[in-house]
């Protein structure tokens, strides 16, 4: 290998070793919500997706026997009720993704 090759070699590591702190960092911040998203999705975002969870849920139920014919019960369920509550009710207030996201 040339000096050439070495030198860029080296430059493209400690360019990616040096990014390394900078994206943790950012992970840490996108974990930590900021006071204002918290108020706002207390007051704003939860009640909005208690209403979705409900309404979800009325019309899971009065579309329950075209689904159940069609065989798509479990896919209804999941997107009419289990998705918005999960937003209610698992996530942390201000963060953005729900516990079981983090897990999959």
């Amino acid at each position: 290998m040339g000096k050439r090759t070495v030198f860029f070699f080296v430059l493209a590591l400690v360019a990616a070793l040096g990014s390394t702190p900078a994206v943790a960092q950012q992970q840490r911040l996108e974990a930590q919500p900021s006071g204002g998203a918290m108020v706002a999705d207390a007051l704003i975002a939860r009640p909005l997706l208690a209403v979705a969870t409900v309404a979800g849920t009325a019309v899971f139920l009065v579309s329950l026997p075209f689904t159940a014919l069609g065989g798509g019960v479990d896919t209804a369920a999941e997107t009419l009720i289990k998705t918005p509550a999960e937003a209610t009710f698992r996530r942390c207030l201000g963060c953005t993704v729900s516990k079981r996201a983090d897990e999959l």
